[in-house]
């Protein structure tokens, strides 16, 4: 493809995991999802309650050996992202003693594939084959054909991804100067002589090669007229409007807002809302995947707490926090560990009204007495 200002060659074949602008946006998505605690609940009469015991620890705290839980979270989301094609296989491995947990060891997704048979399907990694009830399948996207499969961005970017790199490569060409001329030179007549390369350089040494740097150029009034260019801006050839519309592209398929890429300025509410959906949206296939193939108990399951990445300026969460305390649905223990404070052992009292005082002691009060005893009438 030929431009004016130079040669740029079409862009071949580049990965998706080698374009900025997806990659900007799925470490944005694996790095939040994966900031999440990830709580073991149990369904009681009462409500669901957190259960902490040596399950809940082995997979908030180390799911496997050799990854920390934010590590092992952010490669599952990758993997369902960008390299698993929307799949991400981690195996279960348990220690033949105890019968516990040992270690869930991710699969690298480039050496897995899929085997369907008699209405189930089989995983084949290095060479072994696993059934479904030995690993953990998470999935995204499923496969309209094949359910139990997900099915990832790779062919809808595919195009983007190729637009944005030629994008690129324009601009650098551009932006260096190389092929942009400064000067435009007319010449009267000598047809002969600006026929050719040859030609043309000689016009150049006579009138202008031989001026030093810094002196002006004399040259004949009615045989050459030079003229400066005005330089050509990104805007002329309309690269920024058609790189910013397919970095929207990008962000409305893998789902995170625009800004995130370069595109318009941050905005608190449609960040939030991106939290409620998206990021909510990843943290429930993974605790419902991990709820379905890890636990037995009809009244447990799994959840990804998702509060602490909301965006909240310092006065909004005291302010909530303050408002829940006072209806007494918060001890100030509990709002002290929201902004970041050790508990005080005088503050894990529920209390309540405007005097703040212990809930336990709410009928003592003097003017639901009748008043003051010692008060004369």
């Amino acid at each position: 493809m030929t431009f004016g200002f130079g040669n740029v060659d079409t862009v071949g074949y580049t990965r998706l995991s080698d374009n900025p602008d997806v990659l900007i946006a799925v470490d944005k998505i694996a790095d939040l999802v994966s900031n999440m605690t990830i709580h073991l609940m149990e369904n009681t009469e009462e409500g669901d309650k957190r259960v902490r015991n040596q399950l809940s620890r082995k997979i908030d705290v180390e799911p496997y050996r050799n990854m920390t839980r934010k590590g092992w979270i952010y490669k599952i989301v990758r993997d369902l992202l960008l390299y698993g094609d929307g799949n991400s296989v981690v195996h279960i491995g348990v220690d033949p003693v105890t019968t516990f947990i040992s270690d869930l060891t991710p699969f690298q997704m480039g050496a897995v594939t899929y085997e369907d048979r008699d209405g189930d399907y089989f995983i084949h990694y290095n060479g072994r084959e696993y059934s479904p009830d030995e690993v953990i399948h998470f999935v995204i996207n499923p496969d309209p054909n094949y359910p139990y499969k997900g099915k990832g961005y790779r062919v809808a970017l595919q195009d983007i991804v190729k637009n944005l790199n030629q994008a690129t490569k324009t601009k650098n060409n551009f932006m260096s100067g190389k092929y942009m001329p400064s000067l435009i030179i007319s010449v009267d007549a000598m047809t002969e002589e600006l026929a050719s390369k040859e030609g043309r350089d000689n016009i150049m040494d006579k009138y202008f090669d031989e001026t030093e740097g810094g002196k002006p150029w004399i040259i004949p009034a009615d045989l050459i007229k030079v003229e400066q260019v005005k330089p050509l801006s990104l805007k002329d050839i309309a690269i920024v409007e058609g790189a910013e519309l397919d970095k929207k592209t990008i962000a409305g398929l893998i789902g995170v807002p625009a800004f995130f890429l370069g595109v318009g300025t941050f905005n608190k509410e449609e960040f939030n809302n991106f939290i409620n959906t998206r990021i909510s949206s990843i943290g429930q296939i993974i605790s419902q995947t991990l709820t379905r193939d890890l636990l037995f108990s009809p009244n447990w399951f799994f959840r990804l707490n998702p509060r602490t990445l909301y965006s909240y300026d310092l006065p909004e969460l005291i302010g909530a926090g303050v408002q829940l305390v006072d209806r007494n649905s918060m001890r100030r223990n509990e709002l002290r560990d929201w902004v970041g404070l050790d508990p005080d052992s005088e503050m894990n009292e529920l209390i309540i009204l405007e005097n703040y005082i212990p809930a336990g002691s709410i009928g003592d009060q003097n003017k639901l007495k009748g008043g003051n005893e010692d008060e004369s009438n």
